[in-house]
C-alpha cells in the first residue's frame, strides 16, 4: 500500500492506494483533526504500508506526530518522503521567483489537476482555511496564484475582531444586501471570495481556462460563480498520487 497524506491547516485527509491501482482509486480515505491521531492509526491498522508521501503546511508539530504514528506501522524512514514544490515536476513548470516558496499544497494542487485536464489552460482554486487561485497553462507552466483569506477565516476574522459583531459561520447567502448583521457579513464575504476568482478568471486571454474548484469550503462559494466549473475532491491528494506514479 503507499499511504498519499494532505496535512492542511485545519485536517488531516488521507488516502490509503494499492501499489498497482489506477491514480486516484483509492482503497480507502479520510480525514482527522489535528489532534486525533488515534483515528489515523485505526484507519490504517492492518495495512502494509510501503511508502508514504506527505503534503505539510501544518508546522512541524505535525510532522512530528505524523512520524510517531508511522513508528507504530514499522515504517522505515527511507520510505517516507515530504512532498515539497521544485522547478519541474510530473509535468508542471512552476515559474515561482523561488520555486520551493510554493506551498507544497497548491504544488500538489496544480500537479493533480494537471494529472485530471492534462494538456487544457486551468484556472485550479482551493478554498480552505486560505483561498489560492492560481494559473496553469495548457503545457504545464505554472504562472502564479493569488492567496486570500478563506470563507470562514475571513467572516470569523471580521465578527472576532470588530466590536459588538457576533461569531458567524460561514453558510448560504440568503442575499447580497442583507437587512441584518450575521448575513451581512456572509454576504460580503462570499462576494469578497467570488470576485476574487471572477477576476483572475477574466484575467485569461482566448482561450479561457477550465476552472477547476476544491477544498471544504467550495461548496459554499460554487452557487454563486458565473462561469462553469469543475469539483473534483482532494485535488492535493490526487497530485501526490500522480507524482508517486512519475506521470508527465
Amino acid at each position: 500500500m503507499r499511504l498519499l497524506i494532505d496535512a492542511g491547516n485545519t485536517r488531516i485527509k488521507w488516502a490509503l492506494a494499492e501499489s498497482d491501482s489506477v491514480i486516484g482509486q483509492w482503497y480507502s480515505s479520510g480525514h482527522a483533526t489535528h489532534t486525533d491521531t488515534e483515528k489515523l492509526k485505526h484507519a490504517w491498522s492492518d495495512q502494509t504500508i510501503r511508502r508514504v508521501v506527505i503534503s505539510n503546511v501544518a508546522g512541524e508539530e505535525i510532522a512530528s506526530q505524523l512520524r510517531k504514528t508511522f513508528d507504530d506501522f514499522d515504517i522505515p524512514n527511507n520510505a517516507i518522503h515530504f512532498f515539497q514544490a521544485q522547478q519541474e515536476c510530473a509535468g508542471v513548470r512552476n515559474k515561482y521567483a523561488q520555486p520551493t516558496q510554493l506551498g507544497s499544497d497548491r504544488f500538489a494542487s496544480l500537479v493533480g489537476a494537471r494529472h485530471r485536464f492534462f494538456g487544457e489552460r486551468l484556472l485550479v482554486v482551493t478554498c480552505g482555511t486560505a483561498t489560492t487561485i492560481d494559473a496553469l497553462e495548457a503545457d504545464g507552466t505554472f504562472l502564479g496564484g493569488m492567496i486570500l483569506p478563506g470563507l470562514g477565516t475571513m467572516a470569523t476574522s471580521l465578527a472576532v475582531n470588530t466590536a459588538l459583531l457576533p461569531t458567524v459561520h460561514a453558510t448560504d447567502r440568503t442575499r447580497v444586501f442583507a437587512d441584518n448583521t450575521q448575513d451581512a457579513i456572509i454576504s460580503g464575504c462570499l462576494s469578497a471570495q467570488v470576485g476574487a476568482i471572477v477576476y483572475a478568471y477574466s484575467q485569461q486571454s482566448d482561450p479561457v481556462p477550465r476552472c477547476v474548484l476544491s477544498g471544504g469550503a467550495a461548496h459554499y462559494v460554487a452557487p454563486y460563480l458565473p462561469m462553469k466549473f469543475d469539483a473534483v475532491d482532494n485535488l492535493v491528494l490526487l497530485g501526490l498520487d500522480a507524482f508517486v506514479a512519475g506521470v508527465s
